[in-house]
């Protein structure tokens, strides 16, 4: 006895709607994706009343940062050591031995005086001759 067999039906799964979710969800990381460069380090400025904005300038700058707690970060780029020696050798590599470079401090408002004292004596001893400290602007007052 030979049985008749049902022919087989062909499954074909629709990628019609997957393809719309899948879209969708890439549109929404795409617009709540923020694409701001953040330093690795959060500093709040210290405010002051007098000073002059800094000029747009094309030149290579060095840029140190220090934290709160006193961790130190050389052009966006957190030190290994946060000693004097460490500080130094950062700059050195970073400025490839060009002290005619301007040099820019932001130190939180909370930081150490110390870790300024030690910035600036790192910039110092490297022979650093265009020093800058950066604030923001206090709010007037009325």
């Amino acid at each position: 006895m030979k049985f008749r067999r049902k022919p087989r039906e062909t499954v074909d799964i629709n990628l019609a709607s997957l393809i719309d979710v899948v879209f969708i969800l890439l549109l929404f990381f795409v617009v709540t994706t923020t694409f701001t460069r953040e330093t690795q380090l959060r500093v709040d400025l210290p405010e002051a009343v007098s000073g002059s904005p800094a000029e747009d300038q094309v030149l290579k700058q060095v840029d140190i940062a220090i934290s709160a707690d006193g961790v130190y970060s050389v052009n966006n780029q957190l030190l290994a050591k946060n000693d004097l020696a460490g500080l130094m050798e950062a700059l050195q590599k970073e400025s490839a031995g060009d002290t005619s470079l301007p040099l820019s401090i932001s130190a939180d408002g909370k930081t150490p005086h110390q870790a300024v004292i030690t910035a600036m004596d790192a910039a110092g001893k490297l022979g650093f001759s265009h020093l800058r400290m950066t604030t923001v602007e206090a709010a007037p007052v009325p």
